[in-house]
């Protein structure tokens, strides 16, 4: 973040902080009510608000695993990380299903088709869906297109589920108890000494024990140390009007090794998101969050294509910046030289996946010294 001279001159009011999070998204509302049953008194704050950025621009699926195929995460990470990661999963939307139950927020366990375009990613899923049974996951192989829409073959897991994100955070915030600061730029962070981290934001300086950065896509212009680490990569969504004859799908859904994906939503619209397979150099190392049109064009050829069906108008079109990590796992970690700056970033699309139980990892390393497990940064030297 930048801020002026004139917007803060670090003679703003020293406000005194128990444990600190910057990023009022998914991740830092979960981290803060981690700290909070901890023991600890928290304060999140944000250059906006609770849940405006990739938290509520997302499809809202509630997915098991990592985004790449099991075998393929097999070959690349080992299969005790993928294991692992899978659990880490699991274990999120433990916390995710607590969470909406106790704030009352829309979810439906429609469950997750991941779909084939093509004879090639076919057998690609097939070969994945053979790997998680042969690791005990009870996922469903489909030969042929359980939605009679084009596709080439599936794999549903039925347990998945699709949310309301932006009612989510706000739950899970209410639910932490924490304090907000919203509204709120960053512009440097201090430890000088053992015991205390000095955050100068535009409102405040905060003098805090420990503080977690849970700022996902816009670390890289907080410190140094995520520059190549972190990208900043936008993923873009369009939705119809309300359909007249009710859902089509009836299923979270996702094809083209997930670069596309689709669902109803609760108000009975049908949304598509996507696009960025095709347009990776303009997608890609960007926090400009506005649309872009060749990936807009994609997404309403799709919707045209596959939904042939659906003679509702493109009512919304938007974009939101995620945080893609340099190897596919999320990163948590301390910052060089200030261990008491901790954070969980990097979630590379999967938040509603990965970010309440990397949150709560998070927590524990900062506030104990555990070690995070396959999450930990110090994978990267």
């Amino acid at each position: 973040m930048t801020v002026s001279i004139w917007q803060a001159n670090d003679t703003q009011p020293v406000r005194e902080v128990d444990f600190l999070v910057v990023g009022a998204g998914l991740v830092g509302c979960a981290a803060a009510f981690f700290a909070a049953q901890a023991g600890r008194q928290v304060v999140i704050t944000d250059k906006a608000d609770v849940a405006l950025g990739a938290s509520s621009r997302n499809a809202g699926f509630m997915i098991t695993g990592l985004d790449i195929y099991y075998h393929r995460a097999a070959d690349r990470y080992g299969l005790p990380v993928v294991r692992e990661m899978w659990a880490l999963s699991q274990t999120t939307h433990a916390h995710l299903h607590e969470f909406a139950r106790r704030g009352s927020v829309p979810v439906q366990q429609c469950g997750s088709l991941l779909l084939a375009e093509s004879p090639e990613e076919a057998r690609e899923l097939e070969r994945a869906a053979r790997a998680l049974n042969a690791d005990g996951i009870d996922v469903e192989f489909h030969s042929r297109d359980p939605l009679r829409r084009g596709y080439f073959a599936a794999i549903r897991q039925p347990w998945d589920c699709a949310v309301q994100p932006y009612e989510l955070v706000w739950a899970i915030f209410r639910q932490s108890g924490a304090e907000l600061v919203n509204n709120n730029e960053l512009y440097a962070i201090r430890q000088d000494d053992a015991e205390c981290v000095t955050v100068y934001t535009r409102q405040y300086i905060f003098r805090a024990r420990h503080v977690l950065l849970c700022t996902n896509a816009w670390s890289p212009l907080i410190d140094p140390y995520f520059i190549g680490k972190v990208i900043p990569t936008r993923g873009q969504c369009l939705v119809t009007a309300p359909l007249k004859h009710g859902p089509v799908l009836g299923v979270c859904g996702y094809s083209d090794y997930g670069y596309m994906y689709y669902r109803d939503t609760f108000d009975g619209r049908l949304l598509i998101g996507g696009g960025r397979k095709q347009n990776k150099l303009l997608e890609n190392d960007t926090t400009d969050d506005r649309i872009t049109e060749p990936v807009q064009r994609l997404l309403e050829a799709y919707l045209r294509e596959k939904f042939p069906d659906v003679d509702a108008p493109v009512e919304r079109r938007w974009a939101g910046i995620m945080g893609f990590s340099a190897d596919g796992l999320p990163l948590v970690g301390t910052l060089p030289g200030r261990p008491r700056v901790g954070f969980a970033v990097g979630f590379h699309g999967h938040g509603l996946a990965l970010g309440v139980g990397t949150a709560e990892r998070a927590v524990d390393m900062l506030l104990t010294g555990a070690n995070p497990g396959a999450v930990s940064a110090a994978r990267f030297g």
